[in-house]
């Protein structure tokens, strides 16, 4: 199921770097995974950055406008999830406790979309597709793999995102367990638990990026200017993970599947 024709409600389907130093996260995304940067114009001196895996898109890049950089906003990678109607669910996010940060509009002919938050404070976005589906790869080498919401209750936004979207889950529901998710039968990513050792971190989603090299990956990452958070370790049944942040310090982390067998 790596091609993606198309996604269901509920599932990750794009992924959005906003970023500091887009000039520089082009460069280290291309070297790192091999990503292919193709620009498109957003107005005077703005673009916004494509990123091709083998001719298929893959996710994108944006630079953080200045004043929300100054208000405390660092890079970060930002998902979209799929919904066959964007100002239906959007309304559902304010009926389970959520908030509506930007109510849908509509992104040229490429697509609707809305920016908003759960009730942990997590950002997320809502995307009905037109002419962009999303990704056009997910689950193979240099694509991403699996999406992760780092909450304080996982309780409360399994219960948000289930009611959203429809989720099936597996894992026990309680603040301190690790709970699965999948929409069409496929597992898609999961909700970690944020302990003490968290400090002030803010909720957030973020994105496993998948490798055929965990270690040779971060040694390559940090060559290039990327800081290790954690890792690699082996996650047994799993496979080799590493948490790093980019040369912007967005938050990003590396898989090497375990092979079966």
């Amino acid at each position: 199921m790596a091609i993606v024709n198309g996604y269901s409600l509920g599932t990750p389907c794009w992924f959005e770097l906003a970023t500091t130093d887009q000039p520089a996260a082009k460069e280290f995304y291309s070297q790192v995974f091999g990503w292919h940067p193709e620009d498109i114009p957003m107005g005077p001196g703005e673009f916004y950055t494509m990123f091709q895996l083998d001719g298929r898109s893959v996710a994108s890049a944006y630079t953080l406008p200045p004043k929300l950089v100054t208000a405390g906003g660092g890079a970060r990678w930002n998902l979209y999830f799929a919904t066959p109607d964007v100002d239906a669910t959007t309304a559902k996010v304010t009926e389970l406790g959520g908030t509506v940060v930007q109510p849908p509009f509509d992104v040229m002919g490429e697509g609707r979309m809305s920016n908003c938050k759960d009730p942990g404070g997590a950002r997320f976005s809502l995307w009905q597709a037109k002419r962009h589906i999303g990704a056009g790869v997910i689950n193979e080498n240099n694509a991403v793999g699996w999406s992760e919401l780092a909450t304080r209750n996982t309780e409360q936004a399994r219960e948000f995102y289930t009611g959203l979207f429809g989720w099936k889950t597996k894992g026990a529901a309680s603040m301190e367990t690790y709970v699965e998710f999948s929409t069409d039968g496929q597992d898609r990513g999961g909700l970690l638990p944020m302990g003490p050792e968290w400090g002030t971190a803010e909720p957030h989603w973020g994105i496993y990026i998948v490798v055929a090299d965990c270690d040779a990956t971060v040694a390559k990452a940090k060559q290039l200017g990327a800081t290790v958070r954690f890792g690699p370790f082996n996650a047994p049944g799993v496979g080799r993970i590493a948490a790093l942040g980019d040369p912007q310090d967005a938050g990003l982390a590396l898989i090497t599947l375990e092979k079966a067998g």
